[in-house]
């Protein structure tokens, strides 16, 4: 029996629905509720807010070793631990001093802190390369300041890794899921062949909370704030101690700034 174009084109259609309703069933696993998810789409209201983002570097090292602040973004987010350098996905990590402001150092800088580990995530720049060469508009910047990811948009085309002049995002080379210990229902996990990177915690500042990591560190040396308020507790640090960003130079305007 033959089928005629007009009918054939809505087969066409209802299958292709079909098969799309499936993928975006197949990304929360586990998870029926989709509500419950956290949506990086949904409209939030950041009029007037700028927020930043305040790393003591001195006080950080007082705890050698400590990464409370990287476990509890990893956890929160469903960042899977494939346990090898090849296939890393990271939000928030450590490099060394002169790796992270390779311009920054100079002969005389204090020997300590030039060889020491710093925190590095995304920069939420106020000029983010990264969202200029989407081709999908799968990342962009909120007003309040927040680099953004709908990983679920992403194409995998890896524009915005090649970009970013901080390593800030990671490609999941690897299905991600079996190497998620602890899944985070409240969080969406990712699959195959998508970018991924840090958030700002949109979805705790969605509800009024401050970034995991900021929570988790115990050693004082991690601030969050809105910019815009004079009052806030990272204007008052950044009007009166000396800070210091990433590569500057760059003309992206890092909003993730460094005390020394």
């Amino acid at each position: 029996m033959g089928v005629d174009r007009r009918k054939f084109l809505t087969i066409a259609g209802l299958t292709t629905l079909t098969a799309l309703g499936k993928k975006a069933s197949s990304v929360l696993p586990g998870n029926e509720d989709s509500s419950a998810v956290f949506d990086p789409m949904q409209p939030v209201s950041t009029e007037g807010k700028r927020y930043a983002l305040v790393i003591d570097i001195r006080k950080c090292l007082k705890g050698e070793g400590c990464h409370d602040c990287i476990d509890a973004c990893h956890l929160t987010h469903n960042v899977p631990d494939f346990g090898n350098p090849k296939d890393e996905i990271k939000w928030i990590w450590k490099e060394h001093y002169e790796e992270a402001f390779p311009k920054q150092e100079h002969p005389f800088t204090d020997k300590g802190l030039k060889e020491a580990p710093v925190l590095v995530l995304c920069n939420h720049c106020d000029n983010p390369p990264c969202v200029r060469v989407c081709p999908t508009q799968s990342t962009w910047k909120r007003d309040d300041g927040v680099v953004m990811m709908d990983m679920h948009r992403c194409i995998g085309c890896r524009y915005c890794v090649a970009a970013c002049p901080y390593g800030s995002r990671s490609f999941n080379w690897r299905d991600p899921r079996p190497f998620i210990k602890d899944v985070n229902a409240e969080y969406p996990t990712r699959t195959r062949g998508v970018v991924e990177k840090c958030n700002l915690c949109a979805e705790r500042l969605a509800v009024g909370k401050i970034p995991a990591c900021v929570e988790a560190c115990k050693h004082g040396a991690l601030f969050f704030g809105d910019l815009e308020d004079p009052e806030s507790e990272v204007r008052e640090l950044l009007g009166s101690r000396y800070a210091i960003r990433r590569k500057p130079d760059l003309g992206t305007s890092p909003q993730v700034y460094y005390l020394v």
